[in-house]
């Protein structure tokens, strides 16, 4: 990996390019008039500028190549145009005003498409717009996205879930790189905070085809704060406060960029003493996080690069039963300590008509489940680190080619009183080639891929898998207004380290499992077709898949007894998973102002023998009434009211029980004010207003009949310097 990058920099200061300048203009298409702040940003390049009050703006030490320039503002169509570098013709470009939301660059797919224009539907939201509906923490807020939930114990720990599949099955994407942390427990959280984190993007469905092993349910990427525009610095403070918790979170932060150079630190801290329910405060659901990231990047007209750091610790209780009713913050036995940091490099050398891109990450997780203060029951240290090289090839007609080389070395140590699966070695290493290939009314996408994952333990079980997988998919305008995608991908997963060597009590879960080394890969091909009308009036939705998955691994009771707890055992069975979203969005012109939003989503699973698959989640339907508005003294001003229904949970797995439906009322207000000529923004929002007394099917805390949060108001501030 060394000599790999050692040979990409020597190549990058033995080529001479030309620094290029690139000027424009931005107008309003019906008007004529002079389009203020705009954004106007090289996806490829990662470089960005804002258009000033006369429209205008200008890019320089550009390299030669094609790259697509996107300009975007609230208000307006997103535009987007491939330019050739170098060229001396000023860009001109009119936006047309529109009520639907810009569109964003989509990063979690290889050829950084905006949605409209990509073949496989990705599901992208802005960590903003979470916390404005009052999402406590990251995890909770991801459950608001179309076709993913969580698994949650309390509210500090939460593992996404996208259409019925979570734990290995799901892979983290942060900072751009893989993101490991002992995923296989199920009280084992993301480990992430969203401070510094701008916004999520989805993939639903195999995604191994550009992710390897793991991504057989889906990706879930979480895109880091962009840098600040060329030239400028900017700074914010933030702070939020949780009735429900007697909790805060609070995180500020700065970043400045030159022509060349630029850097972004940001630290928060996070405390909320046990949640609230209609009855009862649940016991040992308090939890303190602290979080520190920072970044620094260098960029020239040939060569950009950046180093990423986050280091986020972690002290939660672990909740057992109802026991002392009290808002202190101090942590009870059990508890966890977390320590999760992750550095990452990424970089790129532009060539006249291609690039390559190198990123590299190193994660250190140090996870500790205490019974006593002193000496942790379990403990490991999981040291992985992985890497990414993607080379983008000339473009060859209507053909856009990428081929890569992804891997991790990863080594498992224990330290704890109790070892729950042993001290070993994982090595990934896995080649791809995907294109994509322009028609004239339609896009085409496909790709192959090979990976091999090696598993050494230190007893000296060894354990090789491999797997060849691939995807097809086409997107097309079927008319003006309506488009389609289809498309066909297959998955696989080798067993973890859990799953081939456990034996022994898991604390957090209170159950003695028993893994088998004769478990093999799970192998899946899934089927998506996604058709989607726009108009100036109504955005229509609906996704529907079939997932067929062979080798499904899961945990089953046997029905014995070890030291007080019942023996959970690793299976498999062939299963099946089907369903989708449905959703629509009406915006009646020139009512622009007023937005009705509805969704439904479902989500059946199954085993061959007719059984049910576990933790699969409830048939869910939100409605949504928001008004924005503007005027002299706020901007951005926005009202809701959100009703979510969740149907009953009758398909369950043998040793599951069924979960009652339930409604949850939720509404809040906000916008952005000047103070101090300053922009001020502020959103009150409250969730389960009417106090429900409810539970999710995907609470592990269900098997106690400890209910879900009650009623909480969140008020939040939001200073920009």
């Amino acid at each position: 990996m060394k000599y790999l990058i050692g040979c990409m920099l020597m190549l990058a200061s033995a080529t001479v390019f030309s620094q290029n300048t690139l000027k424009g203009n931005i107008k309003d298409k019906e008007t004529n008039l002079a389009i203020a702040f705009a954004n106007v940003y090289f996806p490829e390049l990662e470089k960005g500028v804002i258009s000033d009050e006369q429209g205008d703006f200008e890019f320089t030490d550009l390299p030669n190549g094609n790259y697509k320039l996107v300009v975007s503002v609230i208000g307006y169509e997103t535009y987007s145009s491939q330019i050739y570098l170098p060229t001396i013709t000023s860009q001109d470009i009119l936006l047309a005003p529109s009520a639907i939301e810009m569109e964003e660059i989509i990063v979690s797919t290889p050829f950084h498409k905006l949605q409209s224009e990509n073949v496989m539907k990705v599901e992208r939201v802005k960590v903003s717009n979470l916390k404005e509906i009052g999402a406590i923490t990251l995890s909770d807020g991801i459950a608001n996205i179309p076709g993913v939930e969580s698994v949650t114990t309390g509210l500090s720990i939460g593992k996404p879930v996208i259409r019925g599949l979570s734990s290995n099955r799901v892979v983290v994407y942060t900072q751009g790189v893989r993101l490991e942390n002992q995923q296989f427990g199920a009280e084992h959280g993301l480990g992430v905070s969203d401070a510094g984190i701008e916004s999520v993007e989805v993939i639903k469905g195999p995604a191994s085809l550009l992710y390897g092993s793991d991504a057989l349910g889906g990706v879930l990427y979480l895109n880091p704060e962009k840098f600040a525009s060329q030239n400028t610095s900017a700074g914010d403070a933030n702070f939020n406060y949780f009735s429900n918790t007697q909790g805060y979170s609070t995180n500020a932060g700065f970043k400045s960029s030159s022509n060349k150079f630029k850097y972004i630190i940001r630290g928060s801290i996070a405390e909320h003493s046990d949640y609230k329910t209609k009855d009862y405060r649940v016991t040992n659901t308090r939890f303190k996080e602290q979080d520190l990231k920072a970044a620094l990047g260098y960029q020239s007209n040939s060569f950009k690069t950046e180093m990423r750091y986050n280091i986020n610790n972690l002290k939660t209780g672990i909740p057992e039963d109802i026991g002392i009713q009290s808002n202190s913050k101090r942590t009870l036995l059990p508890f966890q300590k977390v320590t999760n940091q992750v550095l990452s490099s990424k970089s790129t050398v532009f060539f006249k008509k291609s690039s390559l891109n190198i990123n590299t990450g190193y994660i250190y997780n140090d996870r500790k489940e205490f019974e006593e203060f002193t000496i942790p029951e379990l403990g490991f240290k999981l040291k992985t680190l992985n890497y990414d090289v993607k080379f983008n090839a000339p473009k060859w007609g209507k053909f856009e080619t990428i081929f890569g080389i992804q891997g991790l070395n990863q080594k498992n140590i224990n330290y704890g009183v109790e070892e729950l699966i042993p001290d070993a070695t994982t090595n990934d290493i896995g080649a791809l080639a995907v294109s994509h290939i322009h028609f004239k009314k339609a896009d085409v996408q496909l790709g192959l891929r090979y990976d091999n994952r090696a598993i050494k333990v230190v007893d000296g079980l060894q354990k090789k898998y491999n797997s060849f997988n691939g995807a097809l998919g086409i997107k097309t305008n079927i008319t003006k207004h309506l488009s389609s995608r289809l498309n066909l991908a297959t998955g696989f997963r080798a067993p973890n380290l859990a799953e081939l060597t456990s034996y022994g009590v898991h604390e957090g879960t209170n159950r003695f499992e028993i893994g088998s080394d004769n478990l093999t890969n799970e192998q899946n091909i899934q089927t998506d077709l996604a058709l989607e009308f726009k108009n100036e009036h109504i955005e229509i939705f609906t996704n529907a898949f079939y997932n067929k998955v062979k080798n499904y691994i899961f945990l089953s009771p046997n029905g014995d007894v070890i030291d007080g707890n019942d023996v959970y055992e690793y299976l498999q069975d062939n299963a099946k998973l089907y369903g989708g979203e449905i959703g629509l969005h009406f915006h009646p012109h020139p009512l622009d102002w007023l937005h009705m939003e509805s969704s439904l989503e479902t989500v059946t699973g199954k085993q061959d023998n007719g059984e049910n698959l576990p933790l699969i989640p409830a048939t869910s339907i939100s409605n949504t009434f928001r008004i924005e508005f503007e005027n002299k003294t706020v901007s951005q001003g926005y009202v809701f009211i959100k009703l979510k229904t969740t149907l009953n949970q009758n398909k369950v797995s043998f040793f599951e029980t069924r979960t009652d439906g339930y409604n949850l009322l939720s509404a809040g207000f906000g916008g952005k004010v000047k103070f101090l000529k300053h922009e001020l923004s502020i959103s009150v929002s409250g969730s389960n207003l009417a106090n429900k007394k409810y539970i999710n099917h995907l609470s592990r805390l269900k098997t106690d009949g400890i209910y879900n949060m009650g009623r909480n108001i969140s008020f939040a501030l939001n200073y920009t310097l």
